[in-house]
């Protein structure tokens, strides 16, 4: 058929055949290196005693690393903190990737509504089967470990809808929790059923796996550099076979973001400031950044019972005043490791900017990062001392 019998807008994918040859080979190459069946034989064979004393991460990728406790730790307590960032840090991920199997859906419906876009949607396709074995392992591994050492959740969560919020601990009050629950029940409905929107949410989805793969590249190293692969931690294995897949992923935001965007009628008024929006959210939830864990943009005070529970626990066995204590000293005054958090920050805003500097309906405010680049470590430690405070004198 004629395509413009067939298609209701005047341009269209078709229109632009170095997009689609990118897309087609960036398809055919995750298909080739898809790491689902390894994802899913690393987590059958995960057995925690086999690596339960060894380092799964590279040492400067454990929780607290370089703060008061973590230099007070014993090695055993620290081959812990180690293990826990891994554990801290891949539920963060579980939390993002039930948001992307679902929005790739509602993209994908509003795009699967254009000719010539099915190459998109089934890209989609695999890499949101891609996420359900990544979540699977993270949760094996994860649930693992806090019932081997602890008996009880304290990071790990029970599956949960990808209406909650993204961001585990954040600042937000229960009537933020509440008004964003709306927001993205709002923005599923706009996503599937308009097209530049279902692109703008790549723009978003970038953004997130930019900052993930700042770190998720030095955690998959750990496993491609070590010495013994075969007999390497599963753990560390997962954190490799998860980065080859996210790497696609990003590819995918990139170029759906970036390229596929410009084969769609010009967005209207509403359109944008809906993508700006999004943008905005995404700055408020990367405000932050964490002490307890380096590259996650986590907010402290929210981690404060997490925390206190873990350094309770038989792992560690303090008392009321050794916890808070501790956690004083780590929490609210600088150290090397609060330092280095506050520049993978700084470095995320930096790659956040030169990310969305080409597009032409973004503000000049999301553009320059205002909001996320306007937090200091003075304002963090600030933030930390006053819920410290107040967080002492209600601590069990």
């Amino acid at each position: 058929m004629n395509r413009k019998l067939s298609q209701r807008h005047d341009i269209c994918l078709a229109d632009d055949p170095k997009t689609q040859k990118r897309l087609e080979l960036a398809l055919k190459r995750s298909k080739e290196l898809d790491q689902t069946q390894n994802m899913d034989g690393a987590s059958k064979s995960f057995n925690y005693d086999t690596c339960k004393d060894e380092y799964w991460n590279p040492e400067k990728f454990s929780l607290l690393y370089k703060t008061w406790i973590w230099d007070q730790a014993t090695p055993a307590q620290k081959v812990k903190l180690n293990q826990l960032f891994w554990v801290a840090y891949y539920s963060q991920i579980i939390s993002a990737e039930i948001a992307t199997i679902f929005f790739n859906q509602t993209s994908a419906a509003a795009l699967y509504g254009i000719e010539d876009f099915r190459i998109v949607c089934d890209t989609l396709d695999l890499e949101s089967q891609q996420e359900r074995a990544h979540i699977h392992a993270f949760k094996t591994v994860s649930e693992r470990f806090e019932q081997e050492n602890f008996g009880k959740r304290i990071f790990t969560y029970p599956m949960r809808t990808p209406f909650e919020k993204t961001m585990l601990y954040s600042d937000l009050s229960q009537f933020q929790q509440w008004w964003r629950k709306w927001q993205l029940r709002f923005f599923t409905m706009v996503s599937s059923n308009s097209a530049f929107i279902g692109c703008q949410y790549f723009t978003v989805r970038g953004l997130r796996t930019l900052n993930g793969k700042i770190v998720q590249h030095q955690l998959s190293r750990f496993y491609s550099e070590h010495p013994d692969k075969e007999n390497s931690p599963i753990p560390s294995q997962i954190s490799y076979f998860h980065f080859i897949d996210e790497s696609f992923h990003f590819n995918t935001s990139t170029v759906v973001s970036h390229d596929v965007i410009n084969s769609l009628p010009k967005p209207t008024a509403l359109e944008r400031h809906i993508g700006n929006m999004a943008l905005k959210g995404c700055q408020m939830d990367h405000y932050n950044f964490s002490t307890a864990i380096n590259g996650i943009f986590w907010y402290d005070p929210a981690l404060f019972e997490s925390i206190y529970q873990m350094l309770r626990s038989p792992v560690f066995g303090m008392s009321r005043d050794e916890a808070l204590h501790a956690m004083e000293k780590s929490f609210c005054e600088e150290s090397e490791g609060m330092l280095a958090s506050h520049r993978t920050h700084r470095e995320s805003v930096d790659s956040y900017r030169a990310y969305l500097q080409d597009f032409n309906y973004i503000s000049r405010e999301n553009k320059d990062l205002t909001l996320m680049a306007g937090n200091s470590l003075e304002k963090h430690l600030s933030t930390n001392r006053r819920a410290f405070a107040a967080f002492r004198r209600s601590a069990a």
